[in-house]
C-alpha cells in the first residue's frame, strides 16, 4: 500500500512540474515575439543660462565646484603617509594642518575635507594626489555659479544657492528663464537661456568707484544710485551700498544683501516738490507768474481754531513757482498745494506711480506708502506736508520712473533690467522695446518743470551739480529720518538725495542718488549735488554724448582701422596681455573655460601664465587697467 502511494505522489509531482515548465515556455515565447521597445534615453541636463551685461560681458556664469573627500580606512594606520598628505594639501585648501589632522583622525570611514573648492584648487590638488599616488582621495563634481566681478551690481544680479535655485535678484526672479524645470518629455525640454541685462558693466564699475568714494567722504551708512535711459526705460547703472561679494554670499551680512533701490521706502523730502509743482501746474491752478509770500513759515488756521505750522529754512519773500523750486521753499509749496483739492492731489500722486510697485524684474519690491484722504492718519497738515516730501514714502525706482514723465514730455516709461534674452544657440528669444505708460502731465507742464529744474542747477540749491557744458536739471532734498527709538523725527539722522535729468534740450538720462545717515555735513546741495555732477560727467563721456566745449577738427572722412588678430584657445593658454574686453569676447563665450575679470580697460596680467597647457573647465584670471 505504501509503495502504491509513493508512486502516485511521484507521478502527480512530475505532472505539476511539467505544467509549470510549459507555462514558463509559453510565456517566454510570447515575450520573445513582442517588438523590441526603444529604451528611454537619459534626461538631458539643463545647463543654467548666463547673466551678462548689455554687451555680453559675463556677470554670472555656470561653473563646476568639487567636494574633496578621503576614505579613512586607507590612511588611518599609516602615520607617515597621513602626515605627508596633510603637509601637501593644507596650503592648497587654505586649511591649517591641525584642522586637517583632526578630520583625518575621526573613527568615520569617510570624511569631506572641504566642500565647493574652485577649479584652480581642484586642479592643483588633483596633480599632487596623482603624482604621489594618494589613492584614498575622491572628488565629487558639483555644478555651481561663478561671479567674475565679485560685488559689481551684486543686488541686481542676485545669487544661486547650492540647490541650483536663485535666491535673490535676477537669479531668483528669472529662475525659469535661466534654468527651466525638467520636462517629462525629453523632446519638449527647454534649455536655459542667457539674460542680457540693461546695465553696462564698464559704466557700472566707474560709477561704483564714485559711490565708494562718496561713502568714504561722507561716512554715510548707505548709498543708492540709479541711472536710467529715459527714452527706453533701460537702467544703465544700479548701485546699492554696502554690497556683497557674490562668491562669498554665505558669509555676507543682511545689510550688504539688501537691494535698497527696490526694497527700501523712505520720505524723500524736497526732491518731491517737482511733482507737487507739476501737479498744480497741470491742474491749471498756478501759472509761471503767480507769486507766493514766504515769511519763514507756512501757517494755516482751521475753522476749529487749530493752527498748522511748517517751518521754512529762510524768509524767501515773494516767490514764483520757479523760485519755490530754486530755493526749495516749504512755505510757497504749502500754499501751492492749497490750490489743489485733497482727493485730486492724492490721485495725481498715485498716477505718477507712487504707492504701487514699478514692476521691474526684481523680487521684494516695495510699494511705498501713500495715505488716502479718508484714512485715520490723514490730517489737515497731511497735504502741505506731503507736498514737501514728508508723510509719504517712496522707493528710488519709483522716483526715477516718475521723473521719466518729466523727461519724456509727460509720458513715463516702464523701467526694466532686461535688454534681451537669447537661446542657447545665440538666437534672440526676447528683445526689449520701450513701453510708455499713460500720460501723467501735458508736454507744457513737463517742459515747465524741467526748465525750473535747470534754474535750480544754475542758480539754486543744486548749483553744485551744474555741468556748464551740458545742460542739466536737478532738485535736491534733505529729509529728517524717523527716530525708531523715541518716535518722531531724528535730529541727527538725515537722508540726502538729488535727482537730475540731462541734457535739457533732448533728455536722455535720469540720474538719482541717495545718501543716508551721512556724518557731519548732511545738506544734499553740498554732499550729493557734486556727486551728481561727477557721475553725470562719467555717463556723458561713456555714452559719447556731445558737449558744448568738445574739441572739433576737420577730417578727410577716411578712417583706417587696424584689425586685431582674433584671440583663440588651442592646446595652451594664449598671451592675453594687451587685449581689450572686446577682444576677449570669442573666449568668454566658450563653455569649457571660465574667466575671472578684474577691472576694465586692457589686460595687464593673467593667471595662469601664457603657455600653460589648457584643460577643460580651466579658470583664467585676468587683471585689466
Amino acid at each position: 500500500m505504501n509503495d502504491f502511494f509513493k508512486k502516485k505522489q511521484t507521478v502527480f509531482f512530475f505532472i505539476c512540474c511539467g505544467l509549470c515548465i510549459a507555462a514558463i515556455l509559453i510565456r517566454y515565447a510570447k515575450l520573445a515575439m513582442l517588438p523590441v521597445s526603444a529604451s528611454n534615453p537619459a534626461r538631458e541636463i539643463v545647463e543654467r543660462g548666463s547673466i551678462v551685461d548689455r554687451s555680453g560681458f559675463p556677470l554670472a556664469v555656470q561653473t563646476n565646484f568639487y567636494h574633496v573627500g578621503v576614505t579613512l580606512r586607507n590612511i588611518r594606520d599609516n602615520k607617515k603617509i597621513k602626515d605627508a598628505f596633510i603637509s601637501d594639501v593644507a596650503p592648497i585648501l587654505d586649511m591649517n594642518e591641525s584642522q586637517l589632522n583632526e578630520l583625518l583622525s575621526t573613527k568615520k570611514s569617510f570624511v569631506y575635507l572641504k566642500k565647493k573648492i574652485v577649479q584652480t584648487e581642484y586642479e592643483a590638488l588633483k596633480n599632487i594626489t596623482e603624482d604621489k599616488n594618494y589613492n584614498f582621495v575622491s572628488y565629487e563634481k558639483i555644478p555651481g555659479r561663478n561671479y567674475p566681478n565679485h560685488a559689481l551690481a551684486s543686488q541686481l544680479i542676485g545669487y544661486m544657492g547650492n540647490d541650483g535655485k536663485g535666491l535673490a535678484g535676477i537669479e531668483f526672479s528669472q529662475q525659469k528663464i535661466l534654468q527651466p524645470d525638467i520636462s517629462e518629455d525629453p523632446a519638449q525640454q527647454e534649455q536655459g537661456r542667457n539674460i542680457y541685462l540693461t546695465i553696462d558693466a564698464n559704466l557700472q564699475y566707474k560709477l561704483e568707484q564714485i559711490a565708494y568714494k562718496t561713502i568714504a567722504n561722507t561716512q554715510a551708512e548707505s548709498m543708492m544710485l540709479v541711472a536710467a535711459d529715459c527714452t527706453t526705460g533701460e537702467i544703465l547703472s544700479y548701485i546699492s551700498l554696502p554690497s556683497v561679494d557674490l562668491n562669498e554670499y554665505g558669509e555676507s551680512t543682511e545689510e550688504s544683501r539688501m537691494d535698497r533701490p527696490a526694497m527700501y521706502s523712505y520720505e524723500p523730502g524736497s526732491v518731491f516738490k517737482i511733482f507737487t509743482v507739476g501737479i498744480a501746474y497741470d491742474q491749471h491752478v498756478i501759472s509761471p507768474n503767480d507769486s507766493f509770500l514766504c515769511d519763514g513759515v507756512y501757517e494755516k488756521k482751521l475753522t476749529s481754531g487749530e493752527r498748522i505750522r511748517i517751518k521754512c529754512l529762510e524768509h524767501h519773500g515773494w516767490c514764483t513757482p520757479r523760485d519755490a523750486l530754486r530755493f526749495s521753499c516749504n512755505d510757497a509749496l504749502g500754499q501751492i498745494a492749497d490750490r489743489v483739492y485733497d482727493d485730486d492731489f492724492i490721485a495725481r500722486i498715485r498716477q505718477l506711480g507712487f504707492g504701487t510697485k514699478t514692476g521691474v524684474e526684481l523680487p521684494g519690491e516695495t510699494s511705498g506708502v501713500v495715505k488716502d484722504t479718508d484714512s485715520k492718519s490723514w490730517s489737515a497738515r497731511s497735504k502741505p506736508t506731503i507736498a514737501i516730501g514728508q508723510e509719504i514714502t517712496v522707493s528710488a525706482l519709483q522716483m526715477v520712473q516718475a521723473a521719466s514723465a518729466i523727461a519724456n514730455g509727460g509720458l513715463p516709461v516702464q523701467l526694466t533690467f532686461i535688454h534681451k534674452i537669447t537661446n542657447k544657440d545665440g538666437t534672440v528669444f526676447y528683445e526689449h522695446t520701450p513701453e510708455y505708460k499713460s500720460r501723467n502731465f501735458s508736454k507744457a507742464t513737463a517742459d515747465y518743470v524741467l526748465s525750473c529744474m535747470e534754474t535750480t542747477a544754475t542758480t539754486g540749491t543744486g548749483s553744485r551739480a551744474n555741468l556748464h557744458d551740458v545742460s542739466i536739471g536737478v532738485k535736491t532734498g534733505t529729509a529728517q529720518m524717523a527716530d525708531k527709538v523715541h518716535g518722531g523725527y531724528s535730529t541727527t539722522d538725515f537722508l540726502s538725495n538729488c535727482i537730475s535729468i540731462f541734457p535739457i534740450e533732448n533728455p536722455q538720462i535720469v540720474l538719482y542718488i541717495v545718501v543716508t545717515k551721512a556724518k557731519g555735513e548732511t545738506y544734499a546741495g553740498r554732499i550729493v549735488a557734486p556727486v551728481i555732477a561727477e557721475a553725470a560727467d562719467v555717463i556723458i563721456d561713456h555714452l559719447g554724448m556731445s558737449r558744448e566745449n568738445a574739441a572739433s577738427f576737420e577730417h578727410s572722412g577716411v578712417i583706417n582701422i587696424r584689425q586685431n588678430q582674433a584671440v583663440s584657445m588651442g592646446s595652451y593658454v594664449p598671451n592675453l596681455i594687451g587685449k581689450s574686453k572686446k577682444d576677449l569676447l570669442p573666449l568668454i563665450t566658450r563653455k569649457d573655460v571660465h574667466f575671472i575679470i578684474n577691472g576694465s580697460g586692457w589686460v595687464t596680467s593673467q593667471n595662469p601664465a601664457p603657455g600653460t597647457p589648457f584643460s577643460e573647465d580651466m579658470v583664467i584670471e585676468l587683471n585689466l587697467e
